[in-house]
C-alpha cells in the first residue's frame, strides 16, 4: 500500500563551462528538481522532475508541486505505483488544461511516480529493474548525448576516454555545415562506432529532405526529430518514405493515446519517452512494452541529473529489448556527483547499482552549492 506522508522537493542550478547548445535554445546553467517521498512506516524514494525550459522552469516545478499537487498525494493511498500514476493524471487534468500547462503538470507527476517505484522496490529488497522484471540484465547499451555538431571535436575523445562508442550529435544550425561535419566524423569513425544526429524540431520538410540527401552515403544509426513535432502527420509519411535512415522521436509526445499512435503509423523506428518529463516508470513502462510488441525500439529519452539517468537505465534493463541509454555527456556535476563524479561506462555499456530502488539513497553533499530552492510538505 502507497501512503505518503512527507514529500520533500529541491531546485538546483550548477553553472556551467561552455553553454549547452539545440537548434531551438542555449542552456546557461544546467537546471534539476528532485524530489524525495517517505510513506509512513519511514521508508522513501527519489525522482525527477525535467526542467530544463523555460529558463525559470525549475524553481516553478518546485513550487507547482508544494500548491498545487502535494496536497493531493499526501494521504492519498494506492495500492500499486501504476494506480497512484492514474489517480493523480486524473485528479490533476483539468486544472492543467485550464491554466495552459499540461506539460508541467506531467513533469511533476512523472518525478513523483519514479519516487513511488523507487520506494516499491525499495520496500521489496530489489533494485528498480529486477521489480519489473526479474532476469533484468545488470548492464545496458548506452550512446554519448549533447554533443553539438560544432564542438563534437572537443566532446568526441572525452566521451571516448570514458568508454563511449556511441556518439549522437545535435544539427540543426546550419544545414551544409552540418552535412559536411557529418561526412568527417564518419571518416574518422573506428569500425566498432557508430554515429546519429538529432535536430531537435529544427527543419521544415524541405530542410529534412536536403539533409537525408546530404548523408546518404553515412550509416547514421538514427535521426532523431528532423520535423517538428506538429508537424503535418503527412510530412512525417513523407520524409520517412525517402529516408533510408530511421526517424526517431518522443520526448515531445504525451499521452499514452499519443504514443500508441506514433508506433503504430510506422514513421517512427526509435521511440523515445522521457521519464521525467512524461509518464515516469508507469507510463513510459507501458510504452516501452508497446513499442517492442510492435517491432519498435526503445531507445529512454535522458538529458538532466543523476536520479533521471538512474530511473531511465533501470527502466531500460527492466523493459528489455535492444535499446540504448542516453548519457549526456557535457559536465555536470547534478548527475555526474551521484556516480562519485564519474558515470560507470566502460565498453560502451552502462552498470546498472545493485542497491535497492534506483541505488540512490541521499542527495550528494557537494549539490548543496547548487541549491536554489527547497521545500518540505508533511
Amino acid at each position: 500500500m502507497i501512503d505518503i506522508a512527507r514529500i520533500q522537493a529541491w531546485a538546483f542550478r550548477s553553472p556551467t563551462k561552455r553553454p549547452v547548445a539545440t537548434s531551438f535554445g542555449v542552456m546557461h546553467d544546467r537546471p534539476a528538481v528532485l524530489v524525495r517521498v517517505e510513506d509512513r512506516d519511514g521508508v522513501f524514494g527519489w525522482g525527477e522532475i525535467w526542467a530544463n525550459w523555460p529558463v525559470a522552469g525549475a524553481e516553478h516545478r518546485v513550487r507547482l508541486l508544494e500548491m498545487d499537487v502535494a496536497h493531493l498525494v499526501l494521504g492519498a493511498r494506492a495500492e500499486t505505483p501504476a494506480g497512484f500514476f492514474h489517480k493523480l493524471d486524473a485528479q490533476t487534468r483539468i486544472r492543467a488544461v485550464q491554466c495552459g500547462e499540461v506539460g508541467p503538470f506531467a513533469q511533476v507527476i512523472a518525478g513523483l511516480d519514479i519516487a513511488v517505484w523507487d520506494m516499491a522496490a525499495r520496500r521489496k529488497g530489489l533494485p528498480l529493474r529486477r521489480l519489473i522484471r526479474a532476469d533484468a540484465p545488470d548492464r545496458v547499451p548506452a550512446y554519448a548525448s549533447g554533443i553539438q555538431i560544432a564542438v563534437a571535436g572537443d566532446l568526441m575523445p572525452r566521451a571516448r576516454a570514458v568508454g563511449h562508442q556511441r556518439f549522437k550529435l545535435k544539427v540543426g544550425f546550419d544545414l551544409d555545415a552540418d552535412i559536411a561535419a557529418v561526412h568527417d566524423i564518419h571518416a574518422g569513425l573506428a569500425d566498432h562506432e557508430l554515429i546519429a544526429c538529432d535536430a531537435n524540431q529544427a527543419w521544415s520538410l524541405e530542410q529534412a529532405q536536403e539533409f537525408v540527401t546530404g548523408v546518404a552515403d553515412v550509416p547514421l544509426h538514427w535521426l532523431e526529430e528532423p520535423l517538428p513535432v506538429f508537424a503535418d502527420r503527412g510530412e512525417w509519411q513523407t520524409l520517412a518514405a525517402n529516408s533510408a535512415i530511421p526517424l526517431a522521436g518522443g520526448e515531445n509526445i504525451i499521452g499514452e493515446a499519443d504514443f500508441d499512435h506514433a508506433i503504430k503509423a510506422g514513421v517512427l523506428s526509435v521511440i523515445q519517452p522521457d521519464v521525467a518529463k512524461w509518464g515516469g516508470v508507469t507510463a513510459c513502462l507501458a510504452v516501452a512494452r508497446n513499442a517492442l510488441a510492435n517491432g519498435r525500439r526503445y531507445f529512454p529519452h535522458f538529458l538532466g541529473a543523476g536520479v533521471g539517468i538512474a530511473a531511465s537505465a533501470e527502466l531500460l534493463a527492466g523493459a528489455g529489448g535492444d535499446g540504448l541509454l542516453e548519457v549526456d555527456v557535457n559536465d555536470n556535476p547534478l548527475r555526474s556527483l551521484f556516480f562519485d563524479g564519474q558515470e560507470p561506462i566502460a565498453d560502451g555499456m552502462w552498470t546498472c547499482g545493485n542497491g535497492p530502488g534506483l541505488g540512490i539513497d541521499s542527495i550528494p553533499e557537494e549539490l548543496a552549492q547548487f541549491q536554489t530552492l527547497y521545500t518540505e510538505i508533511s
